[in-house]
């Protein structure tokens, strides 16, 4: 199917929309926010809330403009001035978003997450509840990363990319729209590339690894959340956010940034959470044959299969399942804990009790609470 069909195909089943803005967008070279981009924002979330479209915003620029307002010429360095950046940016960053929806009778809705809050089963769902809410009531949702508490050692986010790319697979978003300064993704010849079919490891080469001053992300930190979403079967697309009106005309099938396209098959919305949201607590080492079994028969893991046990961790904990190769092939939620599995590993399921006293289940990690992770 030609690009331009498939465009406008994608864009006219839109419904459920995710946009993440990053902070060379919103701000100038002086860390200023620019608030007539914010303002275009708004504007832009508003007319397509009025067609009827749930929009949610994932949004850079708190530590931007707590150093416009705090008078800093460059990123803070240490950990508590850029916390307090952020507090001191956060507020004038929501009243400018609230005063551009508040035109089209909507509301600025602020949602403040860190990574615990997607890695636990409880809390992600909330989050989604949250979202699911604040659309009933005419509100935007407006998600960033809480900078004033979130800590590298509790494995803060990276970027905001990759919250866009969690929040999508979480309310199962049908397009995220990442708005950047880039027109999109470009090839060898730095030109723009229309459509994307699937993000293979020739794609990822193209990312440059440079990135913003101000920011912290980068296009290999988008492609790394396109592959997120495309893998879950959405779509995505990468484009300039100064372009006038981006996302009205986008969302009329007009050929700006680069479109990815999703998988033909839909992930469930705890596949989705297996394999993104939720950082696995340990590994299961497997042999050839079980490797197989689970990346391309669709079969439960057993523990006959396992090689070796690493890390510690409880029944119901999620572990990454690794082939002989040490690639990851998989998320999953295990039936034993770790100790239990190192006793069992490489025994059939009829040795099990003996093993152990008992055999409360055949399966290390049975099929329907594995995800397997594409591309390997």
């Amino acid at each position: 199917m030609p690009s331009t069909m498939l465009r406008q195909q994608l864009m006219k089943n839109v419904h459920n929309l995710v946009v993440k803005v990053g902070t060379n967008l919103l701000t100038d070279t002086a860390g200023r926010l620019d608030k007539v981009m914010i303002n275009a924002i708004g504007r832009q979330l508003g007319l397509l809330s009025e067609r009827g479209i749930h929009v949610t915003l994932i949004t850079s620029g708190a530590v931007g403009s707590g150093m416009g307002i705090a008078g800093l010429t460059s990123r803070p360095r240490e950990l508590p001035v850029l916390q307090a950046s952020a507090a001191i940016g956060q507020p004038t960053l929501m009243a400018l978003y609230a005063r551009a929806l508040s035109r089209f009778g909507m509301h600025a809705g602020q949602l403040l997450v860190t990574r615990d809050d997607f890695e636990h089963r409880s809390r992600y769902l909330n989050i989604r509840n949250t979202v699911g809410a604040l659309h009933r009531l005419r509100a935007v949702p407006i998600i960033n990363e809480n900078d004033t508490t979130a800590v590298v050692e509790l494995g803060r986010f990276a970027d905001n990319d990759t919250i866009a790319a969690l929040v999508a697979n979480l309310i199962k978003a049908d397009l995220l729209v990442l708005l950047t300064v880039a027109d999109g993704l470009l090839n060898t010849e730095g030109q723009r590339i229309d459509l994307v079919p699937r993000v293979t490891p020739e794609v990822l080469k193209l990312a440059r690894a440079e990135k913003s001053a101000l920011g912290s992300g980068g296009m290999g930190s988008k492609l790394r959340a396109v592959s997120m979403v495309t893998e879950a079967g959405e779509t995505v697309v990468i484009a300039h956010g100064r372009e006038r009106n981006v996302l009205l005309r986008l969302l009329e099938g007009e050929r700006l940034g680069t479109i990815f396209a999703p998988a033909e098959h839909k992930m469930s919305a705890r596949q989705r959470w297996l394999r993104s949201a939720v950082r696995p607590v340990g590994r299961l080492m497997l042999d050839d044959g079980a490797a197989d079994a689970v990346l391309r028969k669709n079969k439960s893991l057993l523990p006959r299969g396992i090689t070796a046990v690493t890390g510690r961790f409880e029944r119901g904990a999620v572990v990454a399942l690794v082939n002989p190769a040490g690639q990851t092939i998989a998320h999953g939620v295990v039936n034993y804990g770790n100790a239990d599995l190192d006793r069992i590993k490489g025994l059939k399921s009829a040795e099990i009790a003996a093993a152990l006293g008992a055999k409360p289940f055949d399966e290390a990690v049975h099929r329907d609470h594995l995800v397997v992770i594409a591309g390997q």
